[in-house]
């Protein structure tokens, strides 16, 4: 069973992050650069969320929000599901299911950030492994 820790390197492990204070259009912005649909949240260093194009759908648009006036703080999801390079695919796909989430974010022992995996990534991993 592939571990985390492989997933990220055949995928890579370049990761994007914002700030808490940055605006949620900026976000958007760079959601769409990236063509990415979340993007981790970190201040001084730490995970502190999770911004997704759900969270814009769900807590900016439906609320009448202003993306180029709201902090992403103010709609980011706080409680966030992670993951250790050391698991495997399982934990992954339990955790995704039973949280009804699609994105990952991977932590170290030291619990910093060092990527992130989507349900997409998931997927083609598994995909490979009955290839094989």
């Amino acid at each position: 069973m592939t571990t985390i820790s492989q997933l990220l390197q055949n995928k890579g492990t370049a990761v994007w992050t914002v700030t808490p204070e940055a605006t949620v259009f900026a976000a958007l912005e760079l959601l769409a650069e990236k063509n990415i649909g979340a993007v981790p949240v970190v201040e001084n260093g730490r995970l502190v969320g999770i911004f997704s194009e759900r969270d814009y759908a769900r807590k900016v648009i439906l609320h009448g929000r202003s993306s180029r006036h709201t902090p992403v703080r103010d709609v980011m999801t706080g409680e966030v599901f992670t993951i250790h390079p050391q698991e495997d695919m399982n934990r992954c796909m339990t955790l995704m299911t039973d949280k009804h989430i699609r994105h990952l974010p991977v932590l170290d022992q030291d619990e910093q950030l060092i990527g992130i995996i989507s349900i997409g990534d998931v997927v083609k991993a598994i995909i490979a492994e009955q290839q094989v």
